[in-house]
């Protein structure tokens, strides 16, 4: 069957095209969550058992969020110039590559091969967690943070396929290196399945972004402006400073939770993986109503409300021991963040034309990774020389600390003319 022109697809033809690539596109979704719950289980197990080095336990998960940000900007970049799907499509090849070198360095005792599937994995998942851009660019301004939230909304199954596919090969097993192999390598099946998906979505979300460009009174912007201008418009800056908080501080406290229930609460290693999967449940569980909402409150009570409701899951997790309270306080974890990315990621998408998007959310996430990768580690190193209060409380200041700035008078406001098709 020929590819699709999207020069020929109009009304009901594009309306199809939309909703099979934003079908298709949560799918993967689905996978990669999958993956990432692996890795906020494992990773610092994985890390301490290869290397002996309990001391920088935090520096497993910090390896692969610094990782996801190097590769963010330019993978950002790359999608303005290539388009969305052969970068996202690299992505999962990467992650596949990956965990396959992470299973078998975790086999063989190799802290080389081990670090270096760290690496990769990390890479792919700052590669694919940009496919909210493309959810972003089928839809209108109006609708934008439904359409990114559609995406997202793949991840809710992946909060139940993390679980069933990765608990029962670790379940009452001693995690020794031939225990953890299986997992990684069933991790890089997952994202064999992703790349498969994302080949199947046409035509590319950029383009269909660029054809409804063509009803704005502009047109299509076929030259993006210097990123340092990007970033000087209204409402950037809050939308900035709100992702790196709430992205920052959450990644940092989920990649550390699997350590701290274990070996500070003294739960058996499965009961990690229900926990992070209501994590991931309040990431993404609410994520259409959450889109909804914003389109209908706006920006800047969202990211407030979102950033508030991440402090104070934060600081109560020295007193949530049981399997259940830490459940229940890393979903409201998970939804506050939930509020407040993808209130940020409309502020952002709206602030640019589809030329300009990948490259401000590319910036959006190396910082936002980079910030969660020197948590990670310094948190990790709090929670072994202080226990589970240092991380809470420490925490929750950080992800709060914005909460004045962006509900300043001005400090988000919508762009004065749509972006979409004419740059400010």
């Amino acid at each position: 069957m020929p590819r699709p022109v999207v020069d020929e697809l109009s009304g009901p033809a594009l309306d199809r095209a939309v909703r099979r690539n934003t079908l298709l596109l949560s799918a993967a979704m689905a996978v990669t969550s999958a993956t990432l719950q692996l890795v906020a289980a494992l990773a610092t197990v994985t890390f301490v058992l290869v290397t002996g080095i309990e001391g920088l336990l935090g520096l497993g998960p910090a390896i692969f969020l610094s990782t996801a940000a190097m590769a963010a900007l330019p993978a950002g970049r790359a999608m303005d110039r290539f388009g969305r799907i052969p970068v996202l499509a690299a992505g999962y090849v990467v992650g596949v590559i990956g965990a396959v070198a992470t299973g078998l360095g975790t086999a063989a005792s190799s802290s080389v091969a081990v670090i270096a599937g760290f690496v990769l994995i990390g890479a792919a998942n700052g590669t694919v967690l940009l496919s909210r851009a493309a959810g972003g660019d089928m839809y209108p301004p109006e609708r934008r943070a439904r359409g990114i939230s559609l995406v997202l909304f793949g991840a809710v199954f992946g909060a139940i396929l993390g679980p069933a596919v990765f608990s029962p090969l670790v379940a009452g097993k001693d995690l020794d290196g031939d225990a953890l192999m299986l997992p990684w390598l069933a991790s890089g099946g997952l994202m064999l399945v992703g790349l498969v998906l994302v080949l199947f979505v046409r035509p590319d979300p950029k383009a269909i972004s660029d054809l409804l460009s063509r009803g704005q009174p502009s047109g299509v912007v076929t030259s993006a402006a210097p990123l340092g201008e990007i970033v000087r418009r209204p409402g950037v800056v809050p939308a900035l400073l709100a992702a790196l908080a709430s992205f920052g501080v959450m990644v940092g406290v989920m990649n550390l939770t699997g350590y701290a229930v274990v070996h500070e609460h003294g739960h058996h290693q499965e009961t990690v993986f229900p926990i992070i999967g209501a994590h991931v449940l309040g990431m993404y569980a609410l994520v259409l109503v959450v889109g909804t909402l914003i389109d209908r409150i706006g920006v800047t009570p969202s990211l407030v409300g979102g950033l508030t409701l991440m402090g104070a899951s934060c600081a109560l997790l020295n007193w949530g021991e049981s399997v259940l309270a830490t459940a229940i306080l890393l979903f409201g974890l998970g939804l506050g963040w939930n509020l407040s990315f993808v209130a940020a990621t409309k502020a952002l998408v709206d602030c640019t034309a589809p030329i300009e998007r990948g490259k401000l959310l590319g910036l959006n996430d190396l910082a936002s990774a980079t910030f969660g990768a020197v948590l990670a580690l310094v948190g990790g190193y709090a929670l072994e020389a202080f226990g589970v209060i240092a991380l809470a409380l420490g925490a929750a200041v950080i992800v709060v600390a914005p909460v004045l700035y962006v509900a300043r008078p001005g400090g988000w406001r919508p762009p004065t003319v749509s972006v979409s098709g004419e740059r400010p």
